[in-house]
């Protein structure tokens, strides 16, 4: 009888405690549905890795490759310009002219004695012909002979020194005319026709060699070595952009082909400099821009697509998956960009998963919900409709 009841109570208590935790697993089943119906839908995407070539930003200051100062060789007055103020001109193309009559006739008064000195050389040179003749068969002393030679000598040595003086006249007078020594762009008058002006008056204009042109930058001393890392050479040409300060573009890449030998102490970089094409003449003298250099060799790192990625004036940040499903916030430090991907220099690895669509209802610890395929379908879907209707009322 004791048996029975003992077994009766048993399966009693059991039914009970059967009964308990089916409630509960009910209770924590049913929380956790309305839990996960409380999440943001979100995408996740594993962090992948990419060969990229790496970029540097700078600031970049654009300098002709030849600045020159036009100035007088000879004295005199300046009697014509030939050009306006700003226009490009080509390499020896008068500029000016100084008064050139004095040296004309200097010009001309060597060339008289030029001409004079060569005259009586020919003569000797003739005489001394006959007295080698006459001295051979005695008609004439030896003494005489030496006389003549001594004259046809003398008279050479004149006519290479009056040909000295006339090719230096020449030279004056070619300074009359105050030529362009390269081609360039001329900037403003600093001495007007009508003064006298001598080699020590100082610059008539300034000339500035326009194509090709030099654009130097500072690159910081952490990112040359990074540059180093990855191409393993100094001793390499390398690509380099320029963007002017409206953001826009300069159609033409520059190759950097200079390096400076030291870091400067006081800013911390390296002084390197490129050298770009400038037919039109967009790229001017002492204006600044923004440069990126490319690094010349590939390298293999995690990328992570710009929209999983938010930014605080301290830095950047991803939501990323922990071990327990839940989205916490990981900065990272990126190396520029890979076309819609920030290239990550630390702080995320191959393999780890970030947040990418939904991110702005994601809090960090809290639960997320994955969209299904379909559910992202739908997403696409009505963001498309969107900008059609959008594109339509803006037609209208």
């Amino acid at each position: 009888m004791k048996k029975v009841i003992i077994i009766t109570l048993s399966i009693a208590v059991a039914a009970v405690l059967l009964r308990f935790f089916a409630y509960q697993f009910q209770g924590f089943q049913a929380a956790k549905r309305m839990k996960m119906a409380g999440a943001p839908g979100v995408t996740i995407q594993a962090i992948e890795t990419r060969n990229v070539i790496k970029k540097f930003e700078a600031p970049g200051r654009i300098q002709s490759v030849s600045r020159i100062d036009i100035v007088a060789r000879v004295s005199g007055y300046l009697t014509k310009s030939y050009f306006k103020e700003g226009d490009v001109v080509k390499k020896g193309q008068v500029l000016f002219e100084i008064e050139p009559q004095e040296y004309q006739l200097a010009a001309n008064k060597a060339k008289a004695n030029l001409d004079n000195a060569q005259a009586q050389l020919v003569f000797y040179e003739k005489q001394l012909t006959r007295a080698k003749e006459l001295v051979k068969q005695d008609y004439i002393a030896k003494a005489k002979y030496d006389e003549v030679l001594a004259q046809r000598d003398s008279y050479k040595a004149q006519v290479s020194m009056y040909r000295s003086a006339y090719q230096d006249a020449l030279r004056n007078l070619s300074y009359t005319k105050v030529k362009a020594p390269v081609d360039g762009q001329v900037g403003m008058i600093k001495v007007t026709v009508g003064n006298y002006v001598t080699a020590q008056s100082g610059a008539l204009t300034t000339l500035n060699s326009v194509d090709p042109i030099y654009v130097t930058f500072p690159l910081d001393a952490k990112n040359y070595t990074e540059l180093l890392r990855v191409d393993k050479t100094a001793s390499v040409n390398r690509n380099v952009d320029l963007y002017f300060s409206t953001g826009s573009k300069y159609e033409f890449s520059g190759i950097q082909n200079f390096h400076d030998n030291n870091v400067d102490p006081t800013t911390g970089s390296i002084l390197m400099r490129a050298t770009f094409p400038n037919p039109k003449g967009l790229l001017i003298n002492g204006n600044y821009a923004t440069v990126y250099i490319y690094s010349k060799e590939k390298e293999n790192v995690p990328v992570v697509p710009q929209i999983a990625v938010l930014e605080n004036p301290q830095y950047k940040y991803v939501y990323k998956i922990d071990e327990k499903g839940l989205p916490q916030i990981q900065q990272i430090e990126t190396f520029g960009q890979d076309g819609k991907d920030w290239v990550v220099k630390s702080g995320l690895k191959a393999g780890d998963k970030v947040v990418v669509l939904g991110i702005q209802g994601v809090i960090p610890s809290r639960p997320v919900r994955e969209l299904t395929p379909e559910e992202i379908k739908a997403i696409d879907a009505s963001s498309t409709n969107a900008k059609k209707k959008v594109t339509l009322k803006s037609n209208n």
